[in-house]
C-alpha cells in the first residue's frame, strides 16, 4: 500500500514537475547555506543566481564565519574572509580561521566588531604574540578561544586572561610528541594566574609538569573539564590524581585515545632529530639544567649544528 508521501511523490513524478531549489523559503535557504561554510558560500552559492546572492548578503547570516579548509590554495582565503566580515556589518560573534590567519587579518576583525564571543585559530603560524595580544585587548566579551597548533607563547595568554574576564573555554593545543625531557610550565602558569573563570581547558600535547597542573587546579577553581592528552610530563599518581578526580568532572588523561583530535596526534618515539626537519632537535634548546639531566658531563662533548636540510 502506498503511503501519502509516496503517493504525492509519484503524483509529482507523473505530472512531470520538478522541485525548483530557487523556490525555497528564504529562511530555509539560509539554514542550508550556513552548513556549507563561508568559502563555499562566497565562491559557489553566490554565483548561482541573484536571489541566492541577495540571501547571502544578509548580515544575520554572518554572525558566524566558518573558514574551515585543508590549506586550500585555489582561493585567496584572506580576501574571502574579509568579504565575509564586511557582510556581517558588525554582527560577527564567532569566527573560525584555519591556516591563513595573520596579524593584519586580526586587526581587520577588531575594526569590524567588538562583540566577538568565540575565536578559533588553527595552524595560523603567521599570527605573532604581539598581534594576538593587541587584538585581545579589544574583545572583552570573548568567551571561547581555541588556539591549536601554533608558535605562540605564554605572553598572549597572559594578555588574554587579563583582557577577557568572561573567558570560559580555552584550547591551547599542540601536536603530540613524546620528546626528550623538555618541560615547561609557562603556559600553565599564565592560565592559572589570569583565567580564574575557566570552565573548560584543553592542553593537548603541552609540556606542563605536575607543578603547572597544580597551579591550574588552584587558580581555576570552577574548572569542569580538563584535557591533558599527550601531556607526558604529568604524573597523576597519588594525591594529585586524587585531587583531579575530585575536582574535575570530565578529565582526559595523558595516555587516553586521541581519535577525536582533529590534528596529527601520532606519538614520535624516533630519534632526537626527527622532530625538526631543519636538523635541530629538542636537544638544541636545552637549558643548563636539561644538560645535567641528560648527563652530558665527564668530558663528553655534544655539538649541535645546522645540517642545511630543507
Amino acid at each position: 500500500m502506498d503511503t501519502p508521501s509516496s503517493s504525492n511523490s509519484k503524483a509529482l513524478a507523473d505530472s512531470g514537475e520538478e522541485r525548483n531549489w530557487l523556490d525555497l523559503p528564504r529562511d530555509v535557504a539560509s539554514t542550508i547555506f550556513l552548513k556549507l561554510g563561508a568559502i563555499e558560500i562566497l565562491t559557489t552559492v553566490q554565483r548561482v543566481c541573484s536571489v541566492w546572492r541577495n540571501i547571502t548578503k544578509d548580515p544575520t547570516m554572518w554572525r558566524t564565519i566558518d573558514m574551515h579548509n585543508l590549506g586550500d590554495s585555489r582561493y585567496n582565503l584572506d580576501t574571502i574572509c574579509r568579504r565575509a566580515i564586511d557582510y556581517s556589518s558588525g554582527h560577527l560573534l564567532d569566527i573560525n580561521i584555519e591556516y591563513f590567519g595573520t596579524d593584519d587579518l586580526l586587526d581587520y576583525i577588531t575594526d569590524s566588531t567588538s562583540h566577538l564571543r568565540r575565536l578559533r585559530l588553527a595552524c595560523c603560524y603567521s599570527i605573532s604574540d604581539e598581534g594576538l595580544s593587541e587584538i585581545a585587548k579589544k574583545f572583552p566579551q570573548l568567551e571561547e578561544l581555541d588556539i591549536s597548533i601554533s608558535s605562540l607563547s605564554k605572553e598572549p595568554l597572559e594578555v588574554i586572561g587579563r583582557s577577557c574576564p568572561r573567558l570560559k573555554t580555552l584550547k591551547f593545543n599542540m601536536e603530540g610528541y613524546r620528546r626528550p625531557h623538555i618541560e615547561s610550565d609557562e603556559e600553565a602558569f599564565a592560565v592559572a594566574e589570569t583565567m580564574p573563570e575557566l570552565r573548560h581547558l584543553q592542553l593537548f600535547g603541552n609540556k606542563l609538569t605536575n607543578d603547572g597542573l597544580l597551579a591550574i587546579l588552584d587558580g581555576c577553581p570552577h574548572l569542569e573539564t580538563l584535557d591533558l592528552r599527550q601531556c607526558f610530563n604529568v604524573n597523576l599518581a597519588g594525591s594529585l590524581g586524587k585531587r583531579c578526580a575530585e575536582q574535575i568532572k570530565d578529565l582526559r588523561l595523558p595516555n587516553d585515545p586521541a581519535d577525536d583530535y582533529p590534528f596529527e596526534a601520532e606519538i614520535d618515539y624516533g630519534s632526537l632529530d626527527e622532530d625538526y626537519p631543519s636538523g635541530f632537535s629538542d636537544i638544541a634548546f636545552l637549558s643548563d639544567d636539561d644538560y645535567d639531566y641528560y648527563g652530558f658531563s665527564g668530558g663528553v662533548s655534544l655539538t649541535v649544528f645546522y645540517t642545511g636540510r630543507s
